[in-house]
């Protein structure tokens, strides 16, 4: 069993002076983040997949006098740089520096996570070991030897449960106690003689002298050594060495005659789990073997049957719109709509009326304000359900199954069920979903994700769905808005079929992901998930919509003459609606109003309703419903939101896929594609629609 020095006053002194930094490094899954948030207060999303963090987040916490500056890198399961999370993660480590490295690991999967333990120890830099979820490994009844572990990996070693709060505070000890006297992890060798006996050849050349560009030359030799035999390209690309040198490591490695079919990073890899599974094997006393099966096995011999799994996976989907678009969110909407608009709109005027506001004041804000963002504000309650019910799915672990599912679907087009993540994500928000495409290993397949993501369809365009879907297909509303989202699946399929093989050519990347254990969805994480989207949804009306509201109002208030107009049809707004109106036309709403709505769109897809609801002058919920009656039919209202489920995203997410993409010829591929695409769809939704109707 290692021991560790006291803590020295003086020693605390120095470091109280000044802030110390610490990363979180560990598998996809492992319970990190959840552990960032405690440790933190931080708002970072807990998911229950690998790829939710997909850069390193940073927060601080004040412990005893002390700032700790606390970073949450990408879960990775290795430091080969194969994916955009495992570059991050190790540039952050070499190069940044931290004064400890908290690696935490899934305790109820210890084989797994030991391996990214293992490369850890070898960077011999500050380190401690959480053992995380000991409440599940309790639950199960298995029996943990922590002072094995202590004493055969050669660093502290903590049971915690980042869920519950269990042995926070002792970790915490623990990180300023071993930040303090820099303790760093004795290597313990772990590979056969001769390869031991290669790698120390080699860090005898390194030791001879070599330039490290871009990386701090205090890394660990060994580290590189090992890293030099596996042929890290990365590695191989930074460091500098002599034309003697490269021959003498070339010498030493000719050594080990490699199995067929295995190069050296599997050899190593192989001497690794080799090393895990005997230390295991002394240090856990498991209370069913392996062939137990337990209710998790149970569940998913039925929600990822080869048969059943994707019928499953779509009536999940379709009960998640049937409760967020059905009886009971459009009670909650139509409730709280009149809270907004009649009584607290209503209130607001005669407010105005008794004070003698002037007209245009009148006008402003009943008429625009509370008529505009009012109207997207109504939506709150069905947004908080929808959220609601993805986190349960996300944090009870069916959303892993989710991506294993539809790991063959998405592999006929190209990607593999990694992209699944990412385009989860749209249907929250394009954004995040499209930084998320960081975690899929190829250039090409982040390219083909990012130009499907916007297909997804978000939740901000779920306002223009409901009032629709409200106003006209009120006997069918959960089949209309399952087939809008069906449709935008399939176009997301098509674009695939598009960009993959003619301008996106490359062999799929393979995927491996851990299938967690179900569990009840922590009540704490589904509040802050759901109160991070409904924070984003009342921000963004107060701010982004808000603006765009006064500016419509000013726009179809007011003429080129800056005098208010009697007649919106006189109006600035209207001068140009009418422009473009024509365009329209043969999608089945060629109105000047509509046509202009769209187009405020392109800031938020949630004003799209604000600007119909102040150009059409509605009065209420009903009222606009009254209005998209008498200026829609049926068809041309499906085409409608067909449109605006197709058509380029808001300027956030542009900025976001060209951010990505890193180049303004992708870009422009994108919006000029997704225009062309909505423009067409909803055309022949229109037009075909119409022909049916008349042959009928």
């Amino acid at each position: 069993m290692s021991t560790f020095t006291p803590i020295k006053e003086k020693n605390l002194s120095t470091v109280k002076s000044k802030n110390l930094k610490v990363a979180l490094v560990g598998n996809p899954n492992c319970g990190k983040t959840t552990l960032f948030n405690k440790l933190t207060g931080s708002n970072q999303h807990v998911g229950n997949w690998p790829g939710v963090t997909v850069e390193k987040k940073e927060g601080f916490l004040k412990f005893k006098n002390m700032t700790i500056d606390v970073l949450d890198l990408p879960g990775i399961y290795s430091l080969s740089p194969y994916s955009s999370e495992e570059i991050i993660t190790r540039t952050c480590l070499l190069e940044d520096d931290p004064d400890l490295i908290i690696n935490i690991i899934d305790a109820t999967v210890l084989e797994r996570n030991l391996y990214l333990t293992t490369q850890l120890l070898e960077l011999q830099k500050p380190m401690i070991v959480a053992f995380n979820m000991i409440d599940i490994v309790e639950k199960k009844g298995d029996l943990i030897d922590y002072r094995k572990f202590r004493s055969e990996l050669n660093v502290p070693i903590i049971p915690i449960s980042a869920n519950k709060g269990t042995g926070i505070k002792e970790l915490l000890d623990l990180a300023i106690e071993h930040i303090v006297n820099k303790d760093k992890p004795i290597i313990k060798k772990i590979y056969e003689d001769k390869i031991e006996d290669v790698i120390s050849k080699i860090e005898n050349e390194l030791n001879s002298g070599f330039s490290l560009s871009r990386v701090k030359r205090e890394i660990s030799l060994r580290w590189l050594a090992i890293k030099l035999f596996e042929n890290d390209e990365m590695i191989l690309k930074k460091i500098n060495l002599s034309r003697s040198q490269k021959e003498n490591i070339r010498l030493y490695e000719s050594v080990i005659s490699l199995p067929e079919h295995m190069d050296a990073q599997m050899l190593i890899a192989d001497q690794r789990y080799r090393y895990i599974y005997k230390l295991c094997k002394n240090a856990v006393k498991r209370k069913n073997t392996p062939e137990h099966i337990t209710l998790t096995d149970k569940i998913d011999r039925v929600v990822t049957n080869k048969f059943l799994a994707v019928p499953i996976f779509a009536l999940i989907m379709i009960l998640t719109f049937y409760i967020t678009f059905g009886p009971i969110g459009s009670f909650f909407r139509t409730e709280f709509e009149f809270f907004i608009k009649d009584i607290l709109g209503g209130n607001i005027s005669n407010l105005l009326m008794n004070l003698g506001a002037s007209e245009w004041t009148k006008s402003l804000i009943a008429g625009g304000i509370i008529e505009g963002v009012g109207s997207v504000i109504s939506f709150l309650p069905q947004v908080v359900i929808l959220f609601t019910l993805l986190s349960i799915l996300e944090d009870s672990g069916y959303m892993a199954r989710a991506a294993f599912i539809t790991d063959k679907l998405l592999r006929k087009v190209g990607l593999s069920g990694r992209a699944f993540v990412p385009l989860l994500m749209g249907f929250g928000c394009t954004v995040p979903a499209v930084l998320g495409t960081r975690i899929l290993e190829k250039e090409n397949d982040k390219k083909l994700t990012i130009l499907m993501i916007p297909f997804m369809s978000c939740s901000a365009k779920m306002p223009v769905y409901a009032m629709f879907i409200g106003a006209l297909f009120k006997e069918h509303q959960v089949l209309v808005i399952s087939s809008i989202y069906l449709l935008g699946i399939l176009m997301a399929i098509f674009t695939a079929a598009i960009f993959k093989k003619p301008v996106l050519k490359g062999k799929t990347s393979s995927f491996l992901m851990e299938l967690p254990e179900y569990r009840f969805p922590n009540f704490k994480n589904l509040c802050m998930h759901v109160g991070e989207r409904v924070k984003d949804f009342v921000v963004k009306a107060g701010t982004i919509l808000l603006v765009a509201t006064i500016v419509i109002w000013f726009l179809q208030s007011f003429n080129f003459n800056l005098q208010m107009v009697l007649d919106r049809r006189d109006s600035i707004l209207a001068s140009f609606g009418m422009t473009i109106a024509p365009i329209f036309s043969i999608c089945g709403f060629g109105d000047w109003r509509a046509a202009v709505s769209l187009l405020s769109g392109l800031i938020a897809k949630e004003s799209v309703i604000s600007t119909i609801a102040v150009l059409y002058g509605t009065g209420g919920l009903a009222c606009t419903s009254q209005v998209i009656m008498d200026q829609f039919s049926v068809i041309s209202a499906y085409a409608f939101m067909v449109f605006v489920l197709l058509y380029t995203p808001c300027i956030a997410a542009l900025s976001a896929i060209h951010k990505e993409f890193k180049s303004f010829k992708w870009t422009a591929i994108a919006v000029i594609y997704q225009l062309t695409l909505a423009w067409l769809v909803s055309a022949i939704v229109y037009q075909l629609g119409t022909f049916i109707y008349n042959v009928v």
